[in-house]
């Protein structure tokens, strides 16, 4: 009974929200052509869902940051409270690179579309990488994109092997990649189910990591064992 009232009040909330936000989110897109206005209603949207929630945050490293340089954030992903705890962890402006599909899913995926993220179809292979890197180009100065290497969430918390994409387009665009370890949000609410648990997600904040002139298989490997050691 109590994981029934769990997952119905993590859902009443997101459906809630989203009704709330959607409009302020969208008019302040359309408002300002570079999109930060709206990501600062996306992190009202995190704050409220961690808060109702009763998810903490923890975050280290925040040190290794320059808000003025464009990265590519990379990051482990095992959880939906994922993607609000690295809004409200990393004090930067940056976009999500995110599947297509998101883009159907009402509201949600408008206001996405309108607050300048960048949606890939993973179909379309070097086609889809070639359209990300345009969209990052046209990008507001010192604004990075985030991206999950692994494509999709871990369905026990461990690392599963990375996609090379976000590489390419770091390597490609000479920026530097930002690595990013989230520990403890498998445990908070695990793929697979709306079921959550209070407490602790930690957001772990990892040195630049330099593409300029390097092979995308040697950062790949490095970035993977940084993020993968603090896990």
């Amino acid at each position: 009974m109590l994981n029934t009232l769990k997952a119905v009040w993590i859902l009443f909330w997101a459906a809630l929200l989203t009704l709330i936000l959607f409009l302020p989110i969208v008019i302040a897109a359309l408002a300002g052509r570079s999109g930060n206005a709206a990501f600062h209603g996306t992190q009202v949207y995190a704050w409220c869902m961690l808060r109702l929630t009763g998810i903490r945050l923890k975050v280290s490293g925040r040190e290794y940051i320059d808000p003025a340089q464009r990265y590519v954030i990379l990051s482990n992903h095992a959880s939906y409270f994922d993607p609000p705890a690295l809004v409200l962890a990393l004090g930067l402006q940056y976009r999500w690179v995110i599947k297509k599909e998101l883009r159907k899913v009402p509201l949600f995926g408008l206001a996405l579309e309108t607050s300048r993220n960048l949606f890939i179809d993973r179909s379309k292979g070097s086609d889809a990488l070639e359209s990300i890197k345009r969209g990052v180009a046209q990008l507001p100065e010192g604004t990075g994109i985030l991206m999950f290497p692994e494509g999709t969430r871990s369905w026990d918390g461990k690392l599963l092997p990375f996609k090379k994409g976000g590489f390419v387009i770091a390597r490609d665009g000479e920026l530097p990649i930002l690595p990013v370890t989230i520990r403890g949000s498998h445990d908070r609410l695990p793929k697979g189910t709306a079921v959550f648990s209070p407490g602790l997600i930690e957001i772990i904040v990892h040195p630049p990591v330099t593409t300029a002139g390097r092979e995308e298989r040697e950062v790949r490997e490095e970035v993977r064992g940084t993020i993968e050691g603090a896990l």
